[in-house]
This record gives structure tokens, sequence and C-alpha cells, in this order.
């Protein structure tokens, strides 16, 4: 065969998408070697918390672990393991999104805000990298490795939380806390992504690095405080009423209590205040005269904790595609 005829197409050998890493990619991943390696330390250092703590309580010894509260009677006492782990495991979700949040606080400030106020980079620019791709390799790059390393921290949170079922006044762990609920599910995974959809657009729209870092921190600070007070409202609760007081299991989430009169309106304690901070008034016959006849609570049980999980997921992934939409449309008005 001779020397110029060119080999069969099976014999070809290309490299792999993952190895080959596009040029920006790969110079990004290049700058920021620190910022990657204190990340994985961060990784490691929250793994090795839950893992110390699972440890901890497994080889402390408690009263009636099981929870059969028979034999034990009034002597019940936690081990003091136990009571520290769900203290720090407590605010385990808020924690999680504080990193996630210092995620988007990076990618608007050294990432991205950085090389626009420095002018650096117009030196990717002049190297047939046009600014859309610029741009997107520092939104997918932190993306990608934020949706890894954040998956790996709920897994492990989880594994975590599950090392408390079963154990008796375990009451500061519930699933719907807002401690928790943000760290245990996809919602942490969507508010990431809009952290560095925030991040970027805040970059592109200040380019500047304090101010643009500033921007995120307060836009996030105020989509998590907004879904943690109106979380209740994301997926429709389930309305109880009895005669007597409604009964709720262990893992109900309460968002509505009170009084019903025949024609339905609902009553509040409100509605006896004076009543009820005086304790010598009888606060039934306060509820008597206004006509209550029955006991109502709106209540999302333990099977809710799925269709809010993906409710607030939907919803900040739909802020983040808007978030990166318009950075994409500000760099185009402001660079073409």
């Amino acid at each position: 065969m001779s020397t110029l005829t060119p080999p069969k197409p099976d014999a070809v050998t290309t490299t792999p998408a993952h190895v080959a890493l596009r040029g920006p990619v790969r110079v990004l991943l290049s700058l920021h070697r620190k910022a990657l390696w204190a990340a994985g330390a961060l990784l490691a250092i929250g793994i090795g918390i839950v893992v110390a703590l699972r440890v901890w309580m497994a080889s402390a010894k408690e009263l009636c672990a099981d929870g059969d509260m028979t034999p034990c009677g009034g002597d019940y006492r936690p081990s003091y393991a136990r009571t520290s782990s769900e203290l720090f495991l407590s605010d385990g979700g808020t924690v999680l999104l504080l990193l996630a949040g210092l995620i988007g606080v990076f990618v608007a400030g050294p990432l991205v805000a950085r090389e626009l106020e420095s002018g650096t980079f117009r030196l990717a620019w002049a190297q047939s990298v046009s600014p859309a791709h610029w741009l997107a390799a520092r939104l997918a790059v932190p993306a990608a490795l934020a949706v890894v390393g954040m998956t790996v921290l709920i897994a492990v949170y989880r594994w975590g939380l599950w090392a408390l079922r079963g154990y008796p006044y375990s009451h500061l762990t519930t699933w719907y806390d807002s401690g928790i609920f943000p760290g245990t599910g996809p919602a942490l995974l969507g508010f990431t992504l809009l952290a560095v959809a925030v991040g970027a657009l805040s970059a592109v729209l200040v380019r500047r690095t304090l101010l643009s870092m500033s921007l995120t921190a307060l836009a996030l600070g105020t989509v998590a405080l907004g879904l943690g007070k109106r979380r209740y409202e994301l997926w429709p609760s389930v309305f109880r009423q009895s005669a007597g007081p409604v009964e709720f299991s262990p893992g109900d989430w309460v968002v509505d209590m009170g009084r019903l009169t025949e024609s339905g309106r609902k009553l509040y304690w409100e509605d006896c205040y004076d009543y009820a901070a005086d304790p010598l008034q009888d606060i039934d016959a306060c509820w008597r005269d206004l006509g209550a006849v029955a006991h109502f609570s709106e209540v999302h049980p333990a099977s809710h904790y799925w269709p809010l999980q993906l409710a607030e997921t939907g919803i900040l992934l739909a802020l983040a595609a808007l978030a990166v939409f318009a950075a994409f449309r500000v760099l185009r008005r402001l660079h073409g």
C-alpha cells in the first residue's frame, strides 16, 4: 500500500470531547487553579463534618435509642452526641445555600467582572474567541463543577440526616425547616445555577468587581429569603377540620389553624386576643360567642416534600434562564 494512501475511516483516531477541552475552558481552569483547590477543600471539609457526626453518634450509647419509651418512662436522656449532631445538621441547608451564593459572588467578581474592569478580556477576544463564547465558558465551567459538587453535598447531608430517623424527641430536624429543606433536594441545584447566572449578569451590567459581587449577594439573598417566607404557598396545602382539635402526624407541616363557624368563616386566636392574654378568662367562651363550631388546620404532610421541592426548583431554573438570557443580551449590546 502506498504511503500516500489515506487511512481507512475506522482507523482514524479521534480525541474524546471530554479530553480535548476548548481553549477558553482550558485557560479558565488554568487561571483559577487556586479557587478550584479551595472549592475541593470545602467539599472535603463538608463531607468530613457529616461523617464525623455520624461516627460520633454511632459510638455514643443512648437510653432506648430504638424509640421504645415504655421501659424508660421519665428517665429518658438523649446522648450529647445526638443532640449536638441535631443542632449542627439543623442549619445544614442554610450553609449549603451560603456556599451556592459564594459561587455566584465568585462568578460575579474574579471570574467575569475583574476581566471586564481590567480589560484583559480583549486578549481573549483578539484570539478568535467571540464575546458569546467567552461568556459561555465562564458560565458553563462554574455551573458544571458547582452542580457536581452540590450534588455530592446533598447526598452526604441527606445521609447525615437519615441517621437521626427513629430517635425519640428528635424535633430539630423536621423536613420542612427553613434550615434543612433547601439543602436536601434539587432546589439547591436550581439555586446554584441561579447564583452563577445572576453573578454573570451582575458582572456584565456593572463591570466593577466589588460592586457586582455586592449586587449578586443582595439579589441572591433576596431570592432565598423570599422563597423561605412563601415556600408553603408553592403547593396547595391539605385542609382538615374536626369537631375537636385536629390531630397531626409527626411529619405534618402546620401552616394555618384555628376555628370555623357554621358559615365556614375562619377564626384565629387574634379574634380572642383579650381572652388569650388573660389566663383568668375562658377563651372557649369567646369562641362560642363568635359562633365557632369546629376546628380546622391547613397542613403540608410529608408527602408534599417532593412537590414543594420541584415547584421551587422550577422557579429557580426559570429565573436562572432569564438571567442567562439577559446577560448575553447585555454583552451583545455593549460589545457586539
